[in-house]
């Protein structure tokens, strides 16, 4: 009875030094959590306050006169932003037809049809992993020297799309390998043993299942070539320009160039158009933000 008794008084320990061990472990899980929501808090606010500054500075002059005026230094109070808004349009489109058949037609050959212990298959798989880490300047140096120069196709629309091309080319073919990565072998099998092709399984099965992963990184990428300032002022896109372009060899300014250079006036009416145009662009950036989103739903839904 003693030796029962003795046993029924160490349990209670055993529990309760079981449940102070599991309160320790938790604690650096629960010490992780809360300093991922405070970094999270942090982010939230820094950009809603940045958010509130653009809106309230820049509300003022965000009116029809900014998409319908020209750029004046002389008048900044009718002074709008065409140009620039025009010249976004003129430069993002033309990126995209560029940049997207290539950086597509590229994840498809090195997922399906290359070949992972050749040397051109490594080489070509390494420089896409450098590439992407590489800053937007150095792009803006090797767009002067070999488009701009080389070329000779100078500052116009073509040279500043081609630049940004290569700009967002590693991460349109990084993001369209893991999407079609993403897709079961299962598929590839199903549709080849019932006699279709390599590349009709490709276009016809693998591609559409593809294309949330697909199209999100494609317009992400267009998003961050919209906001590039640097590459396009080393190649010397023009800062003040007062006419719309009107074809791929045509002198351009964007938005990004544009606010630079009204941010860079003394009076404080260019900084108010500034902000104005900031809206602008923000507006476009979740515009395309939301097309992605509703595009990847829209086709995980189906498949």
């Amino acid at each position: 009875m003693s030796q029962a008794h003795s046993l029924d008084d160490i349990k209670p320990l055993e529990i309760e030094s079981g449940a102070l061990q599991s309160q320790r472990s938790d604690l650096p899980e629960k010490s992780f959590r809360w300093g991922l929501f405070a970094a999270l808090a942090v982010a939230l606010i820094t950009l809603a306050v940045l958010l509130i500054f653009i809106v309230t500075e820049g509300w003022p002059r965000f009116n029809l006169q900014l998409f319908t005026n020209m750029p004046s230094i002389r008048l900044p109070e009718i002074a709008g932003a065409q140009s620039a808004i025009t010249g976004s349009i003129w430069v993002i489109v033309t990126t995209g037809f560029i940049s997207l058949p290539v950086g597509i037609l590229a994840a498809i050959y090195l997922e399906e049809y290359g070949n992972p212990l050749g040397r051109f298959y490594r080489l070509v798989e390494i420089n896409i992993q450098n590439l992407a880490a590489v800053p937007s300047i150095v792009y803006g140096i090797l767009g002067l020297g070999v488009i701009a120069r080389a070329l000779a196709l100078g500052q116009t629309v073509i040279t500043a799309a081609l630049t940004l091309s290569l700009l967002i080319l590693p991460v349109i073919i990084i993001s369209t390998r893991e999407a079609i990565r993403a897709v079961p072998q299962s598929i590839r099998f199903g549709s080849m043993a019932l006699g279709a092709t390599k590349w009709q399984t490709i276009w016809k099965q693998v591609l559409p299942v593809a294309t949330p992963g697909t199209a999100t990184g494609a317009i992400l990428a267009l998003s961050r070539a919209i906001g590039e300032a640097a590459p396009l002022l080393l190649l010397g896109a023009v800062t003040f320009i007062t006419f719309n372009p009107n074809g791929l060899l045509s002198s351009y300014t964007v938005m990004p160039i544009q606010i630079y250079n009204w941010i860079s006036q003394s009076r404080d009416e260019f900084h108010v158009l500034a902000a104005a145009l900031c809206i602008v662009l923000l507006m476009l950036l979740l515009v395309l933000n939301g097309l992605a989103i509703f595009l990847r739903n829209k086709y995980q839904k189906r498949w």
